[in-house]
């Protein structure tokens, strides 16, 4: 676990707890033990389980956590995925921001499971950066749970060009010249331009140095001629982008592009449906 994720969970918890937990300080007798499970209320793919033990031990290093099955597990309604046993009043005020982790990271792998299903195999499902703003690392390493990929992390790991960056006038030769330079000065950067026609695809392929380049918008039958004009290279890598939802994109998998972007992996992912149960010690 990164420093960072480290952080979030403390400022989570400093957010939920502030003063203190009253609920818990005031209606439950100090040195009560107990015994939670950690239900799963849906059908789904779970992601976070370390997060979630790790709020836990940091509320109360006496409180013991048991995970019961792993991350990217496919689980049905009604599984038990964690254990936890200590002092209730400690698993009382960790509860909520354990869930909070775990039901967000979980709903990003069960929406990411669903588009790699439809994909089925003959394209990798990429997210993007539209991340919650704090949780980009979180978010990004559910949807490997999932079965998803990651695009890049941020602005620093590869540079994508897009029509916004090209406000000025560029000629051909201009970009060459830039992706040239780049290559020379941050040799394992990826460069990837995005293509609105089928005539910027031609230009791009005859320049040296593009890893990627990102069909925006395209037709299926658009992408088809795209594969077509790159011939049997494989290279640069194709990604398609725009309209992406669970009704299109089996179809577009079929055009023969390599990855698939898809935003609402993370920006529209519903929240799992988790609990805490306490049972008998």
């Amino acid at each position: 676990m990164t420093d960072h994720v480290d952080q979030l969970i403390d400022m989570a918890l400093r957010e939920d707890i502030g003063s203190g937990d009253v609920t818990s300080e005031y209606f439950v007798p100090q040195g009560v033990q107990c015994r939670a499970l950690m239900l799963v209320k849906a059908e789904g793919v779970v992601a976070g389980l370390e997060v979630a033990q790790k709020v836990f031990q940091k509320v109360d290093p006496d409180i013991t956590t048991k995970l019961l099955v792993e991350d990217g597990s496919r689980v049905a309604k009604g599984a038990y995925v964690m254990e936890i046993t200590g002092p209730a009043r400690s698993v009382l005020t960790a509860e909520r921001v354990a869930l909070n982790f775990m039901q967000r990271l979980s709903g990003i792998a069960t929406k990411t499971a669903v588009f790699v299903d439809l994909v089925a195999g003959n394209a990798g499902v990429l997210d993007t950066r539209k991340t919650t703003p704090g949780w980009r690392e979180l978010e990004k390493y559910a949807v490997t749970q999932g079965g998803g990929l990651n695009h890049r992390m941020g602005l620093y790991d590869r540079a994508m060009v897009k029509d916004n960056h090209l406000v000025a006038e560029h000629d051909i030769d201009d970009i060459q010249a830039a992706i040239s330079k780049l290559k020379k000065e941050k040799p394992f950067v990826e460069v990837e331009l995005e293509a609105d026609t089928l005539e910027q695809v031609k230009a791009f392929l005859k320049l040296d140095g593009v890893d990627h380049i990102l069909l925006d918008n395209m037709s299926n039958e658009q992408m088809q001629k795209a594969v077509a004009m790159r011939g049997d290279t494989k290279m640069p890598k194709l990604e398609a982008s725009g309209g992406v939802n669970e009704t299109t994109i089996a179809a577009i998998a079929k055009t023969g592009v390599d990855f698939i972007s898809v935003g609402a992996l993370t920006h529209s992912a519903v929240a799992l449906d988790i609990s805490l149960d306490f049972v008998e010690l």
